[in-house]
């Protein structure tokens, strides 16, 4: 259950290029932006939280966790981004939920 006092509200991800970013999350994922605060901040709503999309100014490559999105289809979705993003692998299997297959696939910090 959902504890109405406390929910995720942003989520903070550090990328190499910022612009590359705000155009690949309107572009491949459908993702609505917010807005921007200069040219190493920016803003969007994937889903319902806000993600902050920042760069570190040193340029030094960008440690990040992984984010996950869930898709009607790993194929689909991986067949419309697979030209416009730098892909590491192909979709696979990773394990078969109680309510849907758990399939993952890496692009590079676009």
């Amino acid at each position: 259950m959902l504890n109405s006092r406390y929910h995720l509200g942003q989520i903070a991800w550090q990328v190499q290029n910022v612009q590359n970013v705000s155009s690949f999350f309107p572009e491949v994922r459908g993702c609505p932006f917010l807005f921007s605060a200069g040219p190493n901040l920016s803003f969007f709503d994937p889903w319902g939280v806000r993600l902050m999309i920042t760069s570190d100014r040193s340029n030094a490559p960008a440690s990040n966790s992984v984010i996950y999105f869930r898709v009607q289809s790993v194929d689909d979705t991986y067949a419309a981004i697979k030209d416009k993003v730098t892909a590491v692998d192909q979709p696979h299997l990773v394990a078969n939920m109680p309510d849907h297959d758990l399939y993952m696939f890496f692009i590079e910090n676009p």
